[in-house]
């Protein structure tokens, strides 16, 4: 399968492309096992699942790059990044977005605070814009798109978000985002206001209700809409085995569980296909092992996920 651009998918899509939050690629497995199409990358969950700390600032952007380059080696689903405040001035952003867009990257997302230690404060109107600027010109040339980001609160600040979100899309941005947006009301006045692709970001739901859905949305211009629930599943998952197999000392609940893995054992290996490695192995050597952990066989991958998952190498 040839990997598409997130510009592609949209151009040839006739619905709203939700995205899930990522971190890792064991994440992004997860998401296109299910059928996603699309990615978006957590700065905030990559900094708790990697350092275990809250996202202030302490990622840096060799680990971001790192984390990026490994997800897009790995996945054919396209990747937003989110790349908060770009590491800087307009110069770090240039660089920035560069090593990003080299590593993988199908779409960038640059925000207009002060700092990642100040998100709620806004940067002066014309030193976003100069970042903006430098962002493109960093980009131009390739399949990575730009998403230009205001933290604008919605509730006192929703003009002047409409009013960031218009010029970086006369700047040349591929798409803009309004990071607290929270209705349909709001979605409707950005879209009488702003121009050119949207995204709806980090969807939520209240006792049940979703705040919109992509139906709603996607007539107004959102084109592309994220939502968060994998590092909480993960950590639900871990969780919940953990409490079990603390109080059995031992790992049956475990092995006897079948789940939304479609695998029992203890090992999440058959989910990512190992036999395609030693198949591999076997056109260079001519002869084609049987992978095994230490003796033990593998289950294949579940044909529940077999037709959801390229696995191309």
């Amino acid at each position: 399968m040839v990997k598409k651009s997130l510009r592609e998918l949209i151009e040839e899509a006739n619905e709203c492309i939700f995205a899930p939050c990522i971190y890792d690629c064991a994440s992004a497995r997860a998401v296109e096992m299910v059928g996603f199409k699309a990615m978006m990358f957590s700065s905030g969950e990559l900094s708790l699942a990697m350092n275990g700390i809250i996202d202030n600032g302490f990622t840096s952007l060799p680990e971001l790059e790192w984390a990026v380059s490994r997800i897009c080696d790995f996945s054919p689903l396209p990747l937003a990044v989110d790349i908060e405040d770009g590491f800087g001035g307009p110069l770090q952003v240039y660089r920035t977005c560069m090593r990003l867009a080299r590593a993988g990257a199908s779409a960038v997302q640059l925000e207009d605070s002060s700092s990642m230690e100040s998100e709620t404060v806004l940067l002066p109107r014309e030193q976003y814009y100069a970042k903006v600027k430098a962002a493109l010109a960093a980009l131009k040339g390739t399949d990575c798109m730009l998403i230009a980001r205001t933290n604008a609160d919605p509730a006192t600040e929703l003009d002047e978000g409409i009013e960031r979100c218009k010029k970086a899309i006369e700047l040349g941005a591929d798409m803009t985002t309004i990071v607290k947006l929270s209705n349909l009301e709001d979605a409707k006045y950005i879209a009488s206001r702003v121009p050119g692709w949207k995204m709806y970001p980090d969807v939520k739901a209240e006792n049940g209700i979703p705040e919109v859905t992509v139906d709603q949305v996607y007539p107004l211009g959102f084109k592309f809409m994220t939502t968060h629930y994998t590092l909480k599943a993960a950590m639900d998952g871990m969780l919940e085995h953990g409490k079990e197999n603390f109080k059995q000392q031992g790992s049956v609940y475990t092995c006897s569980k079948k789940g939304a893995t479609g695998i029992y054992g203890m090992s999440a290996t058959p989910l990512f296909n190992p036999q395609k490695w030693m198949e591999l192995e076997g056109k260079f050597t001519g002869e084609v092992k049987k992978y095994t952990i230490v003796g033990n066989d593998v289950d294949p991958l579940p044909e529940e996920y077999s037709k959801m998952v390229d696995d191309e190498l």
